[in-house]
């Protein structure tokens, strides 16, 4: 199997998917718009490295072996001769097209194009494309090197070859992955986690338990490791709103209406753990 990979997008998660690809033995080319947002991934994968070795996970020559199977670049250039490419920019249909766009005439014929969404319908994403077939998604979880999970999405016209090959590349990682058959806005993993926040969040707006009770609940009745008010406030308020927002776009399910307190939040400001304001304080 070839074992050159191209990430777009050194944020949280592209560089999570760069350092776990690293370590697996892939050459890594990681690719942002500015040298400030790779030197930030990079030293982001750097700690993230120094920390298993301070745990006794992963051997000193290991880490430095990986990070110089890493390159960085601000040139979409970098992905021309990558086997996979894995997209993992704003949750934004016209950045990704402008993507999709440039790399369906930079890289080989094939190459897969790999887009790490966690909302928006592979097969939107593909329609820019002269090769939907071989694009599909590749959802990680974050933060990528902790989590197990990889959820695969098959587009509208996304073939077995690539479904395949994709699943070689996550499972090389040490990912576990789960298949999405049919391409439904937010797939399986999003759809769960947005039904359960804005059900918590309308329980929470109308006064029926507080937000600590409420987590309280699906950690001790349903053996969740993290309640879904905590889940929101980790991952974002304004990104769950966002993804929630997508899925009733496309779906009208009412069940994936946003409440408004979520709306309000985002408004002022209280995006959860990053803003040190959310369902909790911080």
């Amino acid at each position: 199997m070839a074992r050159k990979l191209a990430v777009i997008g050194a944020g949280l998660m592209g560089s999570g998917i760069a350092q776990v690809s690293a370590q697996a033995g892939w050459d890594v080319v990681l690719r942002d718009v500015t040298d400030a947002a790779l030197t930030r991934g990079t030293d982001g994968i750097r700690s993230s490295f120094d920390r298993f070795v301070a745990k006794g996970k992963l051997s000193a020559e290991d880490a430095e072996a990986a990070l110089g199977r890493i390159t960085t670049t601000t040139d979409l250039e970098g992905a021309a001769d990558a086997d996979i490419v894995v997209e993992a920019v704003f949750e934004q249909l016209d950045v990704k097209h402008e993507i999709f766009r440039t790399l369906d005439k930079l890289v080989r014929e094939d190459t897969v194009l790999a887009s790490n969404t966690s909302a928006i319908p592979i097969t939107k994403i593909a329609a820019v494309t002269e090769r939907p077939e071989r694009v599909v998604g590749a959802h990680f979880f974050s933060p990528v090197p902790m989590m197990q999970l990889c959820e695969l999405v098959r587009g509208y016209k996304t073939s077995d070859e690539t479904l395949a090959r994709t699943r070689e590349f996550a499972e090389s990682t040490g990912k576990t992955c789960i298949v999405v058959n049919r391409d439904v806005a937010g797939f399986v993993t999003t759809r769960l986690i947005s039904a359960l926040v804005v059900e918590a969040a309308k329980l929470y707006e109308s006064g029926v338990a507080t937000a600590e009770d409420i987590d309280l609940a699906c950690k001790l009745g349903f053996g969740h490791a993290m309640g879904p008010l905590t889940t929101a406030d980790l991952t974002g308020v304004d990104i769950l709103l966002h993804a929630t927002q997508n899925i009733y776009t496309e779906s009208q399910d009412e069940k994936f209406a946003p409440p408004e307190l979520m709306r309000r939040m985002v408004d002022a400001g209280d995006l959860g753990r990053k803003s040190g304001e959310g369902f909790y304080s911080y």
